[in-house]
């Protein structure tokens, strides 16, 4: 066979010989493109070295909830792992001293204050509580029990939601005709159900229980007396033994608490809430809140298998309520949630504690769900 010259070989593969370098490339690139985009230097930084799982993946995870524009803007994560805050990170403008407002994780810190009243005979379970309207003759709102409100099935005619918004029980009380003495419009509503037989969450309710509270500690009707004997029982007793210096609570006119709504802190404070809860109410060894009463908060009411006492609970509710990730995560996870997602998620077998922080809208939730639920996967159940 006839050998071909040098120099038309040459010409023959330099199209090949030119092309390679550009499949390469191509290559190259491709393969990167399909890995995941590297990690920024803050999203690193806000992982400690040892989380107690991969500190990568964990990096990652908690990128996401800043980065994915699907979720709404996420203002401050903290992560605490066997009692020690393992990634920290917080969005423009936020800082470690920043006071988040927790909305309607308002109503965790409440209901500790009704069981430290509880716990001192101040209080009792399964009596009618101190509202005078509902203890004159005849009223059948006197048949509610305190546990039934703090399991938010009191049998009231509450709306927490309606369209249009400002038709809500929780938009009147806080921002229109109900905001200068939310719990006297609160407490004025009929009962639409017999108590204790239909489960309806509602901010209302927690204004009750901060009403009832005030009520247990103070005769007085004077708003100022109120508010500086409320203030002064919840520095006292709960904010100042956790630790939570930074925890304030806001008061309407009357002198009430807005014990479903408005108590604001920063946020590894919301996590020193949610580890004083998974150590059953107790501070470094001293037991400030009894633990019986962390177990109710955490005990499944008898109309909502997904809510406890002033908790929500990482189980099945049942209906087409979702607030958690139950299909995803242990069921022994519970946590304080606030409108426009704000989170203290708590498991006790995986010694995790997950503070989120920040605006997002109700339809975007389910995705800020999962992406929380990614995060509880990386530890183990112990």
């Amino acid at each position: 066979m006839k050998r071909l010259p040098s120099h038309i070989v040459h010409l023959a593969l330099r199209p090949a010989l030119l092309l390679a370098p550009a499949l390469l490339l191509a290559s190259c690139g491709q393969a990167e493109s399909d890995g995941p985009p590297p990690l920024s230097e803050a999203a690193r930084a806000a992982v400690k070295a040892d989380p107690g799982t991969s500190q990568e993946k964990l990096a990652r995870a908690i990128d996401e909830l800043f980065t994915d524009e699907g979720i709404g803007a996420t203002d401050a994560v903290v992560v605490m792992h066997a009692g020690e805050i393992v990634a920290e990170r917080y969005g423009d403008g936020i800082e470690k001293t920043t006071r988040l407002q927790g909305w309607s994780m308002a109503k965790t810190v409440t209901a500790l204050a009704i069981g430290m009243l509880v716990a001192d005979g101040r209080l009792h379970l399964d009596r009618s509580p101190p509202i005078p309207k509902w203890r004159r003759s005849g009223d059948a709102r006197g048949d509610i029990t305190l546990r039934q409100l703090l399991q938010m099935r009191s049998g009231l005619r509450h709306t927490e939601s309606a369209e249009p918004a400002y038709k809500s029980d929780a938009a009147r009380l806080l921002l229109l005709d109900g905001r200068d003495d939310m719990a006297r419009q609160a407490e004025a509503e009929p009962l639409a159900d017999e108590p204790g037989r239909v489960f309806r969450y509602s901010t209302a309710t927690g204004t009750i229980l901060a009403d009832i509270a005030t009520r247990t500690l103070t005769q007085s009707e004077n708003a100022t007396a109120r508010q500086k004997t409320m203030a002064e029982f919840m520095q006292a007793r709960l904010f100042a033994p956790l630790g939570l210096h930074s925890m304030i609570a806001e008061f309407d006119a009357a002198g009430t608490m807005i014990g479903g709504a408005m108590i604001s802190a920063t946020a590894r404070d919301w996590a020193r809430l949610g580890e004083f809860l998974r150590h059953g109410g107790s501070v470094k060894g001293a037991q400030v809140v009894p633990r019986k009463w962390v177990e109710l908060m955490r005990h499944p009411s008898p109309r909502a298998p997904d809510y406890g006492v002033q908790l929500w609970l990482n189980r099945p509710s049942g209906t087409d309520r979702d607030v958690l990730f139950a299909s995803q995560g242990p069921a022994s996870a519970f946590a304080a949630i606030g409108r426009l997602g704000q989170f203290v998620i708590v498991s006790p077998r995986q010694k995790l504690t997950v503070v989120r922080l920040g605006n997002t809208r109700a339809e975007d939730e389910p995705a800020l769900r999962r992406k929380l639920a990614a995060i509880f996967a990386l530890y183990p159940e112990s």
